[in-house]
């Protein structure tokens, strides 16, 4: 009888481990899937699909996921979260991507890059520019003209819709320029890495960004003076405008892909080659990050 009672507490007992070393297991899992889902994802911007789909078929263990007409391509790269997107050409296009993926994967970080238009005649095609600040140059102020005085755009003001909550046009705090700094963290990987970067030179500098495509080198020369412009291109702006309002790090990296000022032509093969670099730019600042 006795020999029994015990062989029933041993049944008992192995079962009891079991049952708890089951449990600790489920723990552990489930304690490795939050802190996983607690990893912001970083994101990556790119407009056409020459700019974002190179950078996206280098991630593993992609899904697909769409919202309007923005795609995102979402995966890990060095087991760390990073999401693709696809935003389209334009500032509206970009600011309702951004807003659409800070509130579904609420990330770490924004990279906004492509391809640009140099304004700088010191710059060349492939040579890249990171954002240390971004600029909207089409938030602009004209000069009070009547009927049959013309039009003067060099006479034009930068206009800070940010300034207040009243009229901007109405407001002379507003004859500003309003600049996006680049976040330091994210400006200091991309630094690290630059020797990575073999057919170019890598400089900081002001990104410029409006829906209008500037064909005229006077035009452009004015940018580059009144803004301190070292390329111009149609999106990073508004990206960073609404980075900003979420408190999200954000930093513009754009590749030239032709000067007008310098005479360089266009090469649509620049959009690859900032991806490869950018691809390296996100692979170093992952490193900065704790490990799960």
């Amino acid at each position: 009888m006795k020999n029994k009672m015990l062989k029933k507490y041993a049944f008992l007992a192995i079962i009891a481990v079991l049952f708890l070393s089951a449990l600790v297991g489920w723990n552990d899992s489930q304690k490795a899937a939050a802190k996983e889902k607690e990893r912001q994802p970083i994101i990556v911007q790119g407009p056409m699909p020459i700019e974002a789909e190179n950078f996206a078929k280098r991630l593993k263990n992609v899904k697909e996921e769409k919202s309007g007409d923005f795609v995102f391509y979402k995966g890990t790269l060095d087991k760390y979260p990073v999401i693709v997107v696809k935003t389209g050409k334009g500032m509206e296009n970009t600011a309702a991507a951004t807003a659409v993926a800070i509130e579904r994967y609420n990330p770490i970080a924004i990279i906004n890059q492509g391809t640009s238009g140099g304004h700088d005649p010191n710059l060349n095609v492939f040579d890249i520019v990171l954002g240390k600040r971004t600029v909207n140059l089409g938030s602009l102020k004209t000069a009070d003209k009547e009927d049959g005085q013309g039009i003067d755009p060099t006479a034009w003001k930068p206009m800070d819709l940010m300034a207040s909550e009243g009229s901007a046009g109405e407001d002379p705090n507003a004859e500003k320029a309003r600049y996006y700094e680049g976040d330091k963290d994210l400006l200091a990987a991309a630094n690290a890495v630059k020797d990575s970067y073999t057919k170019g030179k890598i400089v900081e500098g002001t990104i410029g960004s409006a829906d209008v495509w500037n064909n005229e080198v006077d035009r452009i020369e004015w940018f580059h003076t009144k803004f301190g412009t070292s390329v111009e291109e149609m999106e990073g702006a508004s990206a960073a405008q609404i980075a900003k309002a979420y408190d999200v790090a954000f930093l513009g990296i754009r590749v030239l892909s032709n000067n007008k000022v310098n005479g360089g032509k266009y090469n649509p093969n620049t959009a690859a080659a900032n991806q490869e670099y950018v691809y390296e730019v996100v692979k170093k600042y992952i490193s900065t990050k704790p490990s799960k």
